[in-house]
């Protein structure tokens, strides 16, 4: 492998394993503890093979018990994705290997879920979460116990012999006796939150791809397959193959095609499904766009409705004026007798012009084309009586227990 840009944590490491412009995806790897870089070179080599681009973590060995480590990791492991994801979208597979979810993955599925203390962070990381579309456990999840770090330090794949020297055990059994008095109150608090959040990823909605041997002692068989068989519970998409014969972290060297054909296919689904989540939520953002849109015409609709009013109330107000004519000022109707004459009251050599036809806002006529013509409610928006220039409010007419006197009105006229 060609030399890489390792980028330093405070709980481990992680780098590009490949890093194209062009690509279908990205496959983050967890690797298993004290794994080496020529060791992870296959696999990065497996996900270019189908272009996919690949970010390998590795965790350090306290993550498992100091679950603040492993978070911290976790949120720079994030804030990478994050970086790149927003210049190019694409799905995002989780490959974690043996130890690999309790030393950093499953923070990040915490983080990234509803589950961690900080809202902030669920936002900020929401794009990623959308991207997540698969998930490829290779020799995983262990199970998360005391002597886990024991074992994992003792195991063949890890000391590269089969038979691990005296003191290299007795150094190993010492610091499990040593975290043993230190966190045994802890430990199944934190094995239960282990397995629930590894649960609650089927609430993401991708496929699972779960591989493991039945002589494989650091990963029991048995605690993989009830893992899958509790995902498919909850309504997980899950894909498992078991080996008689295989072992830890050694699947692919010794079922090549077999594990080349499956990743492939977990990697093909998970394009299709991130392809599908991301139309729908186009779909979703449109739709709410829309629904702004229909929240917004009734109002319109009223605000069209008032001005449609006032042009009727205009152009009514216009046609009275032309065909209605109030009397002349030099003269006087009561009960139907004409009091005064125009001759009588006219001066010599004096021209009486007729006033022009007009409404008086503050007259009577002119309030009943308002209560007439603008109505009082629209959707129960209470339209409060037309005001004076002065602030004062126009006489306004009851509606019921008061009627129309035509006579006493013209009366005031000579007013």
């Amino acid at each position: 492998m060609k030399n890489v840009d390792k980028m330093w944590g405070i709980g481990g490491s992680y780098y590009w394993g490949r890093k194209e412009r062009r690509k279908e995806g990205i496959v983050v790897v967890f690797a298993w503890m004290s794994s080496d870089d020529k060791h992870l070179k296959h696999y990065v080599d497996l996900y270019a093979s189908f272009g996919w681009n690949s970010l390998v973590c590795h965790s350090q060995f306290l993550n498992s018990f100091f679950p603040d480590k492993a978070t911290l990791l976790a949120v720079e492991i994030l804030d990478e994705l994050l970086e790149e994801l927003k210049a190019s979208p694409c799905p995002v597979v989780f490959a974690p290997f043996s130890g690999g979810p309790k030393a950093c993955l499953y923070k990040v599925l915490q983080v990234i879920d509803s589950r961690y203390e900080k809202r902030e962070l669920l936002n900020k990381y929401q794009v990623v979460r959308d991207c997540v579309a698969g998930y490829i456990y290779d020799s995983s999840p262990v199970d998360f116990t005391s002597d886990l770090g024991t074992r994992l330090l003792l195991h063949p794949s890890v000391l590269k012999v089969s038979n691990p020297p005296r003191a290299v055990s007795w150094i190993a059994n010492g610091i499990a006796s040593g975290l043993d008095g230190l966190f045994l109150s802890r430990f199944e608090s934190q094995r239960a939150d282990y397995w629930r959040t590894l649960y609650s990823s089927v609430s993401i909605g991708a496929p699972y791809l779960i591989m493991c041997s039945e002589n494989d002692d650091l990963a029991p068989c048995v605690t993989i397959c009830n893992f899958a068989h509790r995902l498919k519970q909850l309504g997980g998409d899950v894909k498992l193959i078991k080996w008689t014969s295989s072992p830890h972290v050694g699947h692919y060297r010794e079922h090549r095609a077999e594990y080349q054909s499956a990743v492939s296919e977990l990697l093909s689904k998970a394009y299709t499904i991130y392809s599908v989540r991301m139309e729908r939520l186009k779909g979703h953002k449109m739709g709410s766009e829309g629904t702004n849109d229909e929240i917004s015409e009734p109002l319109g609709d009223l605000r069209k409705a008032a001005v449609d009013s006032n042009d009727i109330f205009k152009r009514f107000s216009a046609e009275l004026a032309e065909h209605v004519v109030e009397p002349r000022n030099s003269f006087e109707y009561h009960e139907g007798r004409a009091v005064g004459s125009s001759v009588q009251n006219e001066k010599p050599d004096v021209v009486r012009l007729p006033s022009p036809p007009r409404i008086n806002a503050n007259g009577v006529l002119g309030q009943i084309l308002f209560d007439v013509c603008v109505p009082r409610n629209i959707e129960e928006w209470d339209v409060g009586p037309l005001r004076s220039l002065h602030g004062s409010p126009f006489p306004s007419i009851k509606r019921h227990g008061m009627l129309f006197n035509p006579i006493k009105c013209i009366r005031r006229s000579r007013l």
